[in-house]
C-alpha cells in the first residue's frame, strides 16, 4: 500500500498541473508586452488599460453578465418550484417516472439539438409577437431552458437529504402551509438553492452553442466575441479579461467556502 502512495501523489500533482497550466499561461500572456507569439518582451499592464477602454469587449461582458443574472434568477425560482412539486406532491408512479425523465433529458441532450429546437420555436413565436426577435430576450429564454434542469436536480438532492420527517413534525405542531414553507423548508433548502443558482450562473456565462443560435446583433456575449476574434488572432485584451474573470471566480469560491465553514461552526 505504501508503494502506491508516491504514484498516486505524482498523478495528483500532474492532474493539478494539467488543470491550471492553461489558466496560468493566459495570466502570463496578459502581462506580456508582445501582442502575438510566445516570446516574452517584458512586463506590462497596458492590455488591462486597453481592456477598460475597449467598448466592444465591455459590452459583450456586460451582455454575458446580464443574461447570466436574469436567467439564473428565473431558472432558480422555476427549478426550485419544480423540485418541490416533484418531491412533495403525490404523483402517480408512472407519471412521476416520466417527469423524472423529462427533468434529466435537457442535461444529457447535446446543446446543438436544443439550440436547433430553440431556433424553430422562436421562429414560430415571432409570428405571434415581435418580442421574440433574436436578441436579449431570446438569449435569456434559451439559457433558462437548460438551467432549470440543473437547478431542479441540485435542489431535489437537498430535499432527498432532508427527508419528510421535519415537515411532518412541523405539521404535528400545527404549522400552516405558508409557515412551513417560509420558516422551515426554505431555510433548510437555501444551501441547495444557492448551489443550484451558482451552477446555473456558471453554465450561462460559459455557454456558447445556445447563445450563438439565440443571440441577436445587440446581444453578443463574451464567448461569441472570443470566437469571432479567433479569425483575427486572440488579442491580449482577451487574456486580460479572462484573467480578471478567473480571479473573480477564485474570490467567489473562497467566499463561498468561508461562508460554508462559518455555517458549519454555528451549527456545531
Amino acid at each position: 500500500m505504501n508503494k502506491k502512495r508516491p504514484v498516486v501523489a505524482v498523478i495528483a500533482i500532474f492532474s493539478l498541473i494539467f488543470l491550471y497550466v492553461p489558466s496560468l499561461a493566459v495570466a502570463i500572456f496578459s502581462v506580456n508586452d508582445a501582442k502575438y507569439g510566445f516570446i516574452w518582451r517584458g512586463f506590462t499592464w497596458k492590455w488591462y488599460e486597453r481592456l477598460l477602454a475597449n467598448e466592444a469587449i465591455l459590452e459583450a461582458a456586460l451582455n454575458s453578465l446580464l443574461a447570466a443574472v436574469v436567467s439564473t434568477l428565473i431558472a432558480t425560482v422555476l427549478g426550485t418550484a419544480l423540485a418541490l412539486g416533484l418531491d412533495r406532491f403525490p404523483w402517480p408512479k408512472r407519471l412521476h417516472r416520466a417527469m423524472d425523465l423529462l427533468v434529466h433529458l435537457p442535461v444529457v441532450t447535446p446543446d446543438i439539438i436544443l439550440a436547433a429546437a430553440l431556433v424553430l420555436v422562436f421562429s414560430l413565436l415571432r409570428q405571434v409577437s415581435s418580442s421574440f426577435d433574436m436578441g436579449m430576450t431570446t438569449l435569456i429564454l434559451g439559457h433558462v431552458t437548460f438551467q432549470i434542469s440543473f437547478v431542479t436536480l441540485v435542489v431535489r438532492s437537498r430535499l432527498a437529504a432532508l427527508g419528510r420527517d421535519i415537515d411532518e413534525a412541523a405539521r404535528d405542531l400545527y404549522a400552516t402551509g405558508s409557515y412551513l414553507f417560509l420558516r422551515v423548508t426554505l431555510p433548510l433548502l437555501l444551501p441547495g438553492i444557492l448551489a443550484g443558482a451558482m451552477l446555473a450562473f456558471t453554465l450561462s456565462l460559459d455557454d456558447f452553442i445556445i447563445s450563438f443560435f439565440a443571440h441577436g446583433p445587440d446581444s453578443v456575449t463574451l464567448p461569441i466575441y472570443i470566437y469571432s476574434s479567433l479569425r483575427r488572432g486572440l488579442n491580449p485584451e482577451i487574456h486580460a479579461l479572462s484573467t480578471l474573470m478567473m480571479l473573480a471566480t477564485v474570490m467567489l469560491v473562497i467566499i463561498a467556502e468561508r461562508l460554508s465553514r462559518f455555517r458549519r461552526q454555528d451549527g456545531a
